[in-house]
């Protein structure tokens, strides 16, 4: 496989069709609703990444084909994680620890500034002025009640702050305005807003670029919330090993990637607002008819490749990309910090089952024990430090858990927290932390729809913190005595179960 893959999502369209994992669709598919529909269901069933090729009312003017699901999950066992795998370049069976120790890897690491070159594939061809129509491509609408056609769902928005010192790359929804404007998802303490906010002060519009297409290590990077002031692609050259190819734009002073299938230039205005939404989001509900004002993006030139893709993440409930990514670079960002004030947490990973507004902390049992820390402490020293992290802003409950528990088994997970939390007497409340107002019971709940509503739940027994170590055993499989389980194995699917490695 191309060593490419992770600079190119050419590249790694191409690495899907060899794993098999590609459903190259040739028959017409009409963007509003049936392209995210099929995409829908492809995701609920973790089957594969659908690639509609002829999509209704391209003609000549269609501009993009649509890649939908681009790093939602796979059947197999032994390749789940295979979509997320190929955005690095790594093995499709590598485990989510590894994917996640291969993001985490470039944070010890001096950034490689990336490579500025004169030209690429994005600027094979170009729109300009009354040339862009917005309202004439496939652009997708998602969801049935969605305000709107949602063309942005996994590009990447390019800015800068106005010292030119930091350049921020995210990932926030956007839906097509007009002709040649979107109005997109622009909320603190996100970057972008960050951002917004400085150009805000100085009374002038934001340069900008939205990219789709990007390089996959590029688009996980974009996901993952890395410090403030950090610039992505930097932390991308070290965490592959190789610089990044940027070119500039041609209407200001941003560089994108020189590979993007398609890049779209202009301003973020600091002025002009429109309606916004309602989008059905990755908590996997809609609120019809609930729109919000939100800042105006300005189009002024887009470039492309010839026969470009636009991937699309047809996001509601489990799983997609959504899941896949934003829960799960958020508990990797969570483990990196914990560690680094010296909590005893070796893994994390937040649990698709939660809808990823948890995540699991496994617990250095021996380490606690060692400590002689409290229980009440050690809540509230994980607490304390993840609730008021960046990473934790889109989590609202921690668990606790110890080492027999995989928190990368979302049923494990489940039976520590449910079998030893004891509600309210083993959890820390915390209602003075910024919370993520897009989870429905924030943003359309009883109480504050930015603030609380988040907690740590302590799934550790007393006999953990005792002495290290469980003072129970577990009631499955794996206790049986060896010879037994020997025995069960050896004629398994000789007896008519299915194959042991699905």
């Amino acid at each position: 496989m191309s060593s490419e893959v992770d600079h190119s999502f050419r590249a790694f369209v191409e690495a899907l069709k060899s794993d098999d994992d590609l459903a190259e669709i040739n028959d017409e598919v009409d963007p509003y609703l049936e392209a995210a529909a099929i995409t829908r269901l492809a995701c609920e069933r973790d089957d594969k990444a659908p690639l509609f090729n002829n999509l209704k009312g391209m003609n000549g003017d269609g501009l993009f084909r649509i890649l939908g699901a681009p790093a939602s999950l796979r059947k197999g066992t032994k390749d789940r994680y295979g979509r997320l795998a190929r955005h690095l370049a790594l093995p499709p069976t590598a485990s989510m620890r590894e994917i996640l120790d291969k993001m985490l890897s470039a944070s010890s690491l001096d950034p490689i500034e990336p490579k500025v070159v004169e030209t690429g594939p994005v600027k094979e061809h170009s729109l300009q002025g009354d040339e862009i129509d917005l309202l004439s491509l496939p652009a997708p609408t998602i969801h049935e009640d969605d305000g709107g056609k949602y063309i942005q769902t996994y590009g990447m928005h390019v800015v800068q702050s106005p010292d030119g010192k930091w350049t921020n790359w995210s990932i926030a929804r956007a839906m097509v305005k007009d002709k040649n404007q979107l109005v997109g998802l622009v909320i603190e303490p996100q970057h972008i807003w960050q951002i917004h906010q400085m150009w805000k002060k100085q009374g002038k519009d934001v340069p900008w670029a939205l990219c789709f297409g990007v390089p996959p290590a590029a688009i996980m990077a974009s996901s993952m919330p890395i410090p403030d002031g950090v610039s992505e692609a930097g932390y991308v050259g070290a965490m592959t090993g190789r610089p990044l190819e940027l070119v500039k734009c041609d209407t200001n002073d941003l560089y994108v990637p020189a590979s993007s299938e398609i890049v779209f230039e202009g301003t973020i205005s600091t002025t002009e607002t429109a309606p916004e939404g309602p989008f059905g989001e990755m908590h996997g509900v809609i609120f019809p008819g609930d729109a919000h004002d939100q800042p105006v993006y300005n189009i002024d030139k887009i470039t492309y490749r010839s026969n470009p893709i636009l991937p699309m993440s047809s996001c509601g409930r489990l799983t997609d990309e959504t899941h896949t990514m934003i829960g799960a670079l958020a508990a990797a960002e969570i483990r990196k910090v914990c560690q680094q004030a010296g909590l005893p947490i070796t893994d994390a990973f937040s649990p698709f089952e939660s809808q990823v507004t948890w995540v699991a902390l496994k617990v250095d049992t021996k380490k606690v024990s060692e400590s002689k820390i409290s229980p009440e402490d050690l809540r509230k020293k994980v607490g304390d430090v993840v609730f008021n992290h960046k990473a934790g802003y889109t989590i609202h409950r921690l668990v606790l858990v110890g080492e027999d528990i995989d928190v990368y088994n979302g049923k494990d997970v489940m039976w520590a927290f449910s079998t030893r939390c004891r509600p309210n007497a083993d959890e820390t409340f915390y209602e003075d932390v910024r919370g993520f107002p897009l989870i429905p019971y924030m943003g359309h709940g009883t109480s504050s729809k930015t603030h609380g509503g988040k907690v740590v739940s302590d799934a550790l027994m007393p006999s953990e913190y005792a002495t290290g170590k469980p003072d129970w055993k577990p009631a499955d499989f794996n206790t049986f005595p060896d010879d037994v389980k020997s025995k069960v194995l050896a004629k398994w699917e000789s007896r008519g179960f299915s194959a042991l490695d699905n």
